[in-house]
């Protein structure tokens, strides 16, 4: 079996390239190779799939990360430097937060708030890599996420079943104390957290087993996404009580999930529009062709009007991306580009040649009649 080559090397690129570098070179690279484009060549079509594969890895930023680390290793279950939340790894302050319930304290709020007054859990936020038919028509999805939540077994009091937590004597369950400090301009009260009870305003006896009298427990949780039709790469869908478990009755944060679209090997998003490059060759272009233009929906016909000039635009009205949260699409723009034909036979040459005499357009290098450039 053949080595893979390297993933830069692939698209071209020098290591440590730039997500926009990266973007820019497959677009190039897998428009140049696509299947559609040339079909019946195995050789452009293993080209294309390796293309999309180096592709696969550079644009995920963690994928990414490995990559630069271990190489092709990071990807094999057999080397043990695979793991990771794949799509899934930016959770933001999440270490903060996991650190300061399981390392003492909640750090659910500021020093100034009061522990015991209710309050909202921390929103969990996340990264889902969606391709670019399933951002344009939708899709569901399921994404698998750590998330603190009350303990089962003590219904998120840190108590042991059976008993419950008494009210702490020296705060009086409010989990605040008056202090009185000397300054220059004379004795000034302050509260401050009880020290007895951590400023919780409770003391637990008999702590919870499973949860150690935290009150929470950190899970694996598996959670269903919608992705509306019309979505665009950097927008975030919010889904309500999907995040960290609230404190003292509060209730749960939300789930943000930014979304981030893959590049198209062929099409280029602009709002709602799709813009498209299609190469025709200069016979199409001088007598018209009827031609199959790729679309999300599939090919469909469209015929080139005779003299067709290269960077020409046409419109396919309603073969563009569905309009967030709306009924109807954008528009597909195709412009086409005329390819200069090469390794012309004699024959060929001749014929061209006589064509630019009845066109008054010279006989090209060979011929007699020389044109001067303005």
């Amino acid at each position: 079996m053949a080595e893979k080559r390297d993933y830069y090397e692939v698209l071209g690129l020098q290591k440590g390239a730039s997500e926009d570098e990266i973007k820019k070179a497959y677009r190039k690279l897998a428009k140049e190779n696509h299947p559609d484009l040339h079909p019946g060549d195995r050789a452009c079509e293993e080209r294309f799939k390796e293309i999309g594969e180096a592709y696969e890895v550079l644009s995920d930023p963690e994928k990414k990360e490995r990559y630069d680390q271990y190489g092709h290793a990071a990807f094999d279950p057999n080397s043990g430097f695979g793991g990771g939340f794949g799509d899934f790894g930016d959770f933001g302050d999440l270490g903060d937060i996991l650190g300061n319930i399981f390392g003492g304290g909640f750090g659910f709020g500021g020093a100034a708030r009061s522990r015991t007054a209710p309050q909202k859990g921390e929103s969990l936020r996340v990264r889902l890599a969606i391709g670019f038919e399933e951002a344009a028509f939708g899709c569901a999805k399921e994404i698998t996420i750590p998330r603190i939540e009350d303990c089962e077994d003590c219904g998120g009091t840190g108590c042991k079943s059976g008993t419950s937590a008494e009210s702490c004597p020296d705060c009086g369950g409010t989990g605040q104390v008056r202090v009185q400090q000397r300054t220059p301009f004379g004795v000034m009260a302050s509260t401050a957290d009880c020290r007895r009870c951590g400023g919780t305003g409770k003391l637990i006896k008999d702590p919870c087993p499973k949860c150690s009298g935290k009150g929470k427990v950190r899970r694996q949780r598996t959670i269903s996404v919608n992705i509306p039709a019309g979505i665009d790469d950097g927008q975030t869908i919010s889904l309500r009580g999907q995040g960290h478990a609230g404190v003292n009755g509060g209730p749960k944060g939300d789930l943000l999930i930014t979304v981030s679209v893959k590049a198209h090997p062929l099409f280029e998003r602009d709002g709602s529009s799709i813009l498209f490059e299609m190469p025709i060759s200069f016979v199409q272009a001088a007598l018209g062709a009827e031609v199959e233009v790729p679309t999300l929906d599939g090919k469909v016909k469209y015929t080139i009007p005779e003299g067709t000039q290269t960077g020409t635009t046409f419109r396919l009205r309603g073969k563009g991306i569905p309009y967030l949260n709306g009924s109807s699409r954008g528009d597909q723009y195709v412009t086409v580009n005329i390819e200069t034909p090469k390794n012309l036979t004699k024959e060929q040459k001749e014929l061209l040649r006589k064509f630019g005499e009845a066109t008054g357009g010279g006989e090209g290098v060979k011929g007699k009649k020389r044109h001067k450039l303005l």
